[in-house]
């Protein structure tokens, strides 16, 4: 049944030679990857703006240079990428940048952010969709938290059946969504010049006493906010069709472009039309009310709205599996993150994605608008150490026009690092838990890395000098009574040794006189050990008969413990049983002198 619903869900399994047709056109991939970036254009300016009206009315005009700022480090950040594109064409963005360049520690560091970045990617445009669906429809609003999760498990699910797969269904919405934005802008403009638009506006360049540098810096963090997501397609060059690095500048640039238009509409159609933000209704939702009044238009591009904020957490189903594979592949995470589904894709990554953001949400009851500080700083500390990264890279290998690209990158990393510290001083009683929990995640990747260099150095061998060594075979047959799969246990310890004996454990003498007489009457050519457990437990008074055995047996033999267990045919029976078998194999397993083994006896009905 199980394996029925998984095909219905995920579809059939995939061989590996048709990987290659998972790659991504452009197209494709400028849909999947850039979904995160454009949807920051629905909130991007508001977060600018929600902070300068602290300021009162008339600050808002300091949206147009402050958006004019975010679009500068936009471009700065475009050719930074475009330039790691080509120089690491493997993929892996920040984290591969920094481990060539910087070393271990910032290479955890910057990949630690992003990793825990896309997990509030999830969170936070999972939520932000659920807005943008309660302001059109305020009566869901008790059940934004329910939305926001089935959102998730229908962006798990749509992963889980492929890359190729999730990118048709995704391009037509976020494809949409640029359309209706454009379509936007472009009536919104035209309605403005025609004199259409009758809301007071402030006054550029008016002087606004309460609006001082730290608010405005404030601010200009804020709307950086709108930049998250640039770095997703430098980390999944993989993903492309050939040439993959050629295909993935272009993506990125195309991606650049489309999000400077829509950012740059937005805001000055949010200063002409004097929108100010508020808690029912989001600045998208405010213009598009003014362009269009609340008629169909209206309702569309609230539609495509919400979805690409869904969406948006595509980018982080497409980036997180590929970079914890690579963070895998290095033994800084558990090897699962390397194995892929029966659709090629990296499903463990995308399960512990889809579980982590969904315990986000439930946490913060679908409102993590106060997580958006701490997601756009877990952006933008991988920026500056790829850009950091990239500057040590060319003063090392000085190829052809090194100067130029120093530069570049120079200007990126300076950017990035002065927007890092404005977000930590405006922001830090929202960010302030980042400098506790990014240090935990590097110290989790050191501790897996340990676990396995030291699991390699004890199981490692000498093939000169290290040979099996034949010993002979004690084995302990634990059983409750005489059934056949008793019989099928003893039956197999037969055929391994001739030194084999039954242990019974009885709690009572009544059990043990019962126990001894049917043993003698059936006779299976094997001695009968019986202990008295006056409390009750199986597992104390067995462990120190093996222990015994271990100490008089263990130089010459082997002591090997065969556990009978019969399996029933439908999983919901194993309820119906105590499991005393499994219970068993739990418990001797950490004993490494014991070798335990499970005989299975197969039910039919």
């Amino acid at each position: 049944m199980f394996e029925r619903l998984k095909r219905l869900l995920i579809g059939r399994p995939m061989k590996s030679n048709e990987l290659e047709g998972e790659r991504l056109s452009k197209l494709k991939a400028l849909a999947i990857l850039s979904s995160d970036a454009l949807s920051s254009v629905a909130y991007g300016t508001e977060q600018i703006l929600l902070v300068l009206i602290a300021a009162g009315f008339t600050a808002l005009w300091y949206s147009l240079p402050i958006a004019l700022a975010v679009l500068g480090l936009l471009a700065i950040l475009i050719i930074s990428y475009r330039q790691t594109i080509f120089s690491y064409p493997s993929g892996g963005g920040a984290y591969i940048v920094a481990k060539d360049n910087l070393g271990k520690a910032p290479s955890l560091v910057a990949g630690g952010s992003l990793l825990v970045d896309y997990i509030l990617t999830v969170a936070v445009s999972s939520s932000a969709g659920t807005d943008a669906i309660t302001s059109a429809f305020p009566s869901l609003h008790d059940h934004r938290v329910l939305i926001a999760l089935i959102m998730i498990i229908f962006l798990t699910i749509l992963n889980l059946r492929g890359v190729t797969e999730s990118a048709s269904v995704l391009a037509i919405p976020i494809y949409l969504f640029v359309i209706a934005i454009f379509v936007l802008i472009v009536s919104g403009i035209i309605k403005y010049m025609s004199g259409g638009v009758h809301a007071a506006h402030p006054e550029f360049g008016a002087a606004v006493s309460n609006a001082s540098l730290f608010l405005l810096l404030k601010a200009f963090s804020s709307g950086c906010s709108a930049l998250t997501g640039v770095e997703a397609v430098s980390n999944a060059i993989p993903n492309f069709r050939e040439p993959a690095a050629k295909n993935a500048a272009k993506t990125l640039l195309m991606m650049g472009l489309i999000l400077g238009a829509m950012f740059t509409g937005i805001t000055l159609l949010a200063y002409w039309f004097g929108i100010q933000p508020t808690e029912k209704s989001t600045v998208i939702s405010q213009i598009a009310e003014a362009t269009f009044g609340r008629g169909a238009l209206y309702f569309i591009i609230q539609g495509v709205t919400a979805v690409i904020l869904f969406l948006a957490a595509n980018t982080a189903y497409s980036a997180f599996p590929l970079l914890a594979f690579m963070f895998a592949k290095d033994k800084y995470m558990p090897h699962m993150f390397m194995v892929r589904g029966d659709r090629l894709g990296f499903s463990n990554g995308i399960l512990f994605l889809s579980i982590f953001s969904a315990i986000l949400v439930i946490v913060f009851g679908g409102n993590t608008e106060s997580l958006i500080p701490l997601y756009a700083v877990g952006v933008f500390i991988p920026f500056t150490l790829s850009q950091l990264g990239m500057m040590m890279r060319w003063v090392r290998l000085k190829p052809d026009g090194w100067v130029i690209k120093l530069a570049i990158n120079t200007i990126g990393m300076l950017t990035t690092l002065s927007i890092t510290l404005i977000f930590v001083i405006t922001k830090f009683t929202q960010v302030w838990v980042i400098f506790i929990f990014l240090p935990l995640v590097v110290y989790v990747f050191y501790k897996i890395r340990a676990h396995y260099d030291n699991t390699a150095d004890q199981l490692r061998i000498n093939l000169q000098e290290d040979k099996p060594n034949p010993k002979g075979n004690t084995i302990i047959i634990p059983i409750s009574g005489i059934t056949r799969v008793v019989l099928n246990t003893v039956s197999y310890a037969k055929t391994l040794s001739n030194n084999v004996v039954a242990v019974y454990i009885g709690f009572d003498d009544e059990s043990i006189a019962k126990m001894e007489k049917k043993w003698a009457e059936w006779d299976p050519g094997i001695r009968l050990i019986v202990l008295k457990s006056r409390y009750r437990s199986i597992m104390r008074p067995l462990m120190k008969f093996i222990q015994t055995v271990e100490w008089k047996k263990s130089a010459e033999d082997h002591i090997t413990i065969l556990i009978p267990q019969f399996v029933t045919k439908h999983w919901w029976e194993n309820v119906l049983h105590n499991q005393t078998s499994i219970m068993m194999r739990a418990y001797f397993i950490r004993y490494k002198e014991v070798i335990v083994t499970t005989v299975p006896f197969h039910l039919k009905n």
